[in-house]
């Protein structure tokens, strides 16, 4: 059995625990270090899954026994911490976005590009099987060329004021997840179209934000992107995707944790509730996206989305707020 790789952990709130959880599930993988400024949040991690503790990540990156750090901290931490990885030439893995502000994810932008050293995004969607699997069929040339994509991401439930004020509004926080996915299938997008809405929550209007937007991307080859989000889902977490070609339709529908359907004198096809969530939604999506991760961090051949497709996300994010804002289609270079 070859020795596992070494993980330190920065951040342990809801996204640390979903990693360290995800650690603790390959066989070779080991958490080392935990890190968060709240020493007892990371004892209370630690204790469940391993690791010497420390509230100053400086400890982390100097400690001789790290292979790779997993960031899972506040984004504004992010470029500070992906900074001190590349200087420490420690493999990272980051959670989205890097920043919300292009400018300071510019700032680092030279010496991730010049560094040897593995860098991978969190956009776990990619790592989905049933998203994932739809990729490597149109990539296989099942349904002939890519015309139309049609991605639906709605949430169960708005989230906390208090949240929604630092999240960076919708389209950062929320659409970026579905810009990545589009351009996981059309890399090069050039044109976005966004309109947004106030439907239902008050808290996300007086902070200037919307509960519900709806894009068009345009790609390259003229291919069509449409995307649908919503802070409210009555019956659930809202995932879904389709992609249409020339010679047919590839469609991955909602999915539960309960695939058994009831046919009674009062409904028909009737299934148990989706899930509730986006930590059991992609459950699967977060340890298959560690996982490959790992290869990089062996020196092997690995798909994770790295730091242009962090970039690229934002810019397209940001181009999205100004078409809401403005009621005019923006276009984008995502290779300038």
């Amino acid at each position: 059995m070859s020795t596992p790789t070494r993980i330190g952990l920065i951040g342990t709130g809801r996204i640390g625990q979903v990693h360290a959880r995800s650690i603790a599930a390959i066989d070779d993988a080991q958490l080392t270090w935990v890190c968060d400024p709240f020493e007892q949040s990371a004892t209370s991690l630690s204790a469940r899954y391993g690791g010497q503790v420390t509230t100053i990540p400086d400890h982390v990156f100097a400690a001789g026994d790290v292979d790779a750090v997993i960031i899972a901290s506040p984004t504004p931490t992010h470029v500070s911490l992906i900074a001190a990885a590349l200087d420490a030439g420690i493999p990272t893995l980051c959670e989205k976005p890097i920043d919300l502000d292009l400018a300071k994810v510019d700032s680092l932008r030279a010496r991730a590009a010049s560094s040897s050293v593995p860098f991978a995004l969190g956009f776990n969607r990619r790592f989905d099987p049933h998203f994932a699997g739809v990729h490597r069929r149109v990539a296989a040339g099942e349904i002939g060329r890519l015309e139309q994509l049609t991605i639906t991401s709605r949430d169960p439930a708005p989230q906390a004021k208090e949240y929604v004020a630092v999240s960076g509004g919708i389209f950062r926080d929320m659409t970026i997840h579905d810009l990545d996915m589009a351009r996981f299938f059309v890399p090069d997008i050039v044109e976005v179209t966004a309109r947004g809405a106030n439907q239902f929550d008050s808290s996300a209007a007086e902070l200037g934000d919307y509960d519900a937007v709806q894009l068009v991307l345009r790609g390259a080859g003229d291919e069509l992107i449409s995307i649908t989000n919503s802070r409210h889902s009555a019956y659930g977490y809202d995932q879904r995707l389709e992609a249409f070609g020339e010679r047919g339709l590839l469609q991955v529908g909602n999915v539960g944790p309960d695939v058994v359907r009831a046919f009674t004198g009062e409904t028909v096809e009737a299934v148990g509730p989706y899930y509730n969530f986006f930590l059991e939604r992609y459950v699967d999506a977060y340890r298959l996206e560690l996982i490959e991760f790992l290869r990089a961090v062996r020196g092997e051949a690995s798909t994770s989305p790295g730091f242009e497709d962090g970039r690229a996300a934002l810019v397209l994010a940001d181009a999205a707020e100004q078409s809401a804002r403005t009621g005019a289609s923006v276009s984008v270079d995502l290779r300038a």
